[in-house]
């Protein structure tokens, strides 16, 4: 290698000056990779993949055609085994998914055939396809039951901005009062109501006129919180108190929690003149062990 530098100026003391043999080795030409170092690198793309490709899905084995897993173009499988990308193989050669494989099938059945699976594998089967992204599969499942019935649920439940908060406060509460009293249980109150307006039989018949001509004044009179922990409402909606219940229990369930609750009474604070309260007061109990 030659190196072309600028002539220095000869110091009196020979010891400074820097040998040709120096300079060479501070400018060293980086090392030509041996045929061994290059044998060990990432195969070059694109990778070259079987017609019948074997796969190894975290541990479960699955065979399938190479034009199944490229059926849709949008997918994750698609681009995967588009060549663009480097899939590692097995010990046995087979290409390997870091992925549990439980419901693959499921998903392989679908790219096949277009085959859905079975209603209680539904909700991990769509778990798995937004995994890999497989919007077909995605649509056609969001139309079965029990996904169908989830999005109307969570149209109900969209009329309460804040029902997943109120959620977690249950859950944050009953731990609480269960680690301060060592207790295996915790009891709560919770507050569900539909209607704004304090409604009682004899009210009903005066309901539409107190909702749309009260004062200003009035208006903070029938505003209040009732001594609860947590208050669901109000709400607009054909589903009634139970059906809110329902749903409450249903995700706390959901999340492995065990949940009673029962009507233990209605708020009895008198709001004004003749009128009170009146929504319902349910008492949750949240088991922990």
């Amino acid at each position: 290698m030659v190196v072309v530098t600028g002539q220095n100026k000869v110091s009196g003391n020979p010891d400074d000056a820097m040998s040709s043999s120096d300079a060479e080795d501070d400018f060293q030409e980086p090392a030509t990779p041996t045929a061994t170092q290059a044998g060990q690198a990432l195969p070059l793309l694109p990778q070259q993949f079987p017609e019948v490709v074997p796969l190894n899905v975290g541990g479960m084995y699955f065979t399938t055609r190479l034009s199944t897993l490229r059926r849709y173009e949008d997918t994750m499988l698609a681009a995967m085994f588009s060549g663009r990308h480097y899939i590692p193989t097995d010990a046995e050669g087979r290409y390997f998914i870091d992925r549990d494989g439980t419901y693959f099938g499921d998903i392989l059945n679908f790219l096949r055939s277009g085959d859905l699976p079975s209603r209680e594998r539904v909700r991990s089967v769509y778990k798995e396809a937004q995994y890999y992204s497989i919007g077909p599969l995605l649509d056609n499942l969001e139309d079965i039951q029990p996904l169908k019935g989830e999005k109307v649920r969570q149209a109900f439940l969209g009329l309460m901005p804040y029902y997943k908060d109120h959620l977690e406060r249950i859950i944050e509460i009953a731990k609480l009062r269960a680690m301060q009293r060592k207790a295996r249980f915790a009891k709560l109150k919770v507050c569900v109501f539909k209607e704004e307006m304090p409604i009682t039989p004899y009210e009903c018949p005066h309901f539409n006129s107190l909702r749309f001509e009260r004062s200003e004044s009035e208006t903070k009179l029938f505003e209040h919180h009732c001594e609860v922990d947590v208050s669901f409402g109000p709400w607009e909606a054909v589903a009634d108190v139970y059906d809110l219940l329902h749903c409450i229990v249903t995700d706390l369930s959901d999340r492995g929690i065990t949940v009673d609750h029962q009507c233990i009474g209605v708020c009895d604070k008198h709001l004004i003149n003749h009128y009170y309260c009146k929504r319902p007061i349910y008492e949750f109990k949240i088991t922990w062990w």
